[in-house]
């Protein structure tokens, strides 16, 4: 679909990565459904985007109220891009992650996104095109020490996508994964970075990532993953799986100098 055609829904869109995809998706002409749970940062955006670009709901998608409202809205709206990019950050080594923490990364990174999506199924079959767009991440694919409660509800987002574009193959509904790696915005705290430049792992700007959901939503193609050598990791650890054990040394010990950052709502 065309950027001038599509009509988004943006959740996640006061986060850095969401706040990029919400410019460079206005730049190409869509308009925009943003969703946050701040009303006062949804309406600067708004307001920087346009009246005639961007309009607004406030909605918290962890509460099954929250998804309601936004499903209603987006029926009378007339979405027909859906793209979840609201996540919560889970860093660090499994023994310091509180439980707490572990159920919300998996509610909103998860379960929220399955559930929006069930609720606006019938409004985007009603559309004469319709996507649906899943930010998933690189970990979802790759499991990275550090990463295994994030890592898990990517994987399980990934599976989701990859079922439910399936399911819908003969309808007019896509189905879209869209992989970034670690992105350079305050999703990912000190640690994360310090991290990061242990392992020589490379960040993209979220830019990059919003010019990759661009041309993600005007391809239609089921997958697109960001930078090297992560595309091919994914695919290596496809194939490979446990004989890729052993790559991962330095991550692992890694983990000793980076401590475990607090849960907050972002973009992946």
């Amino acid at each position: 679909m065309k950027a001038a055609d599509a009509r988004v829904l943006l959740t996640g869109a006061g986060g850095g990565i969401g706040e990029a995809m919400a410019r460079t998706l206005a730049g190409a002409g869509a308009s925009l459904l943003l969703v946050g749970r701040s009303a006062e940062r949804l309406a600067a955006q708004a307001r920087t985007l346009g009246p005639a670009r961007a309009e607004w709901v406030c909605a918290d998608l962890s509460q099954l109220e929250g998804i309601a409202a936004v499903a209603e809205a987006a029926a009378r709206w007339r979405a027909n891009v859906v793209v979840h990019a609201a996540g919560l950050p889970c860093f660090g080594s499994l023994d310091a992650v509180p439980a707490a923490q572990m159920a919300a990364v998996l509610q909103t990174n998860l379960l929220a996104p399955m559930l929006l999506t069930q609720a606006l199924l019938p409004q985007l079959r009603r559309q004469p095109r319709a996507q649906v767009v899943f930010v998933g991440s690189a970990v979802g694919s790759i499991g990275l020490p550090g990463f295994a409660v994030y890592g898990a509800s990517k994987a399980g987002l990934q599976r989701f996508a990859e079922a439910l574009r399936r399911e819908l193959a003969d309808t007019l509904v896509r189905v879209q994964l869209l992989g970034p790696r670690s992105t350079r915005t305050a999703f990912n705290d000190a640690g994360v970075e310090a991290y990061n430049a242990a392992t020589g792992t490379a960040m993209d700007s979220p830019e990059a990532v919003a010019a990759a959901l661009l041309a993600l939503i005007e391809s239609e193609a089921a997958e697109r993953y960001l930078g090297f050598p992560e595309r091919f990791a994914v695919r290596l650890n496809g194939l490979l799986g446990a004989l890729l054990d052993g790559s991962f040394v330095r991550h692992r010990r890694s983990l000793d100098i980076a401590p475990l950052q607090p849960a907050s709502r972002g973009t992946p």
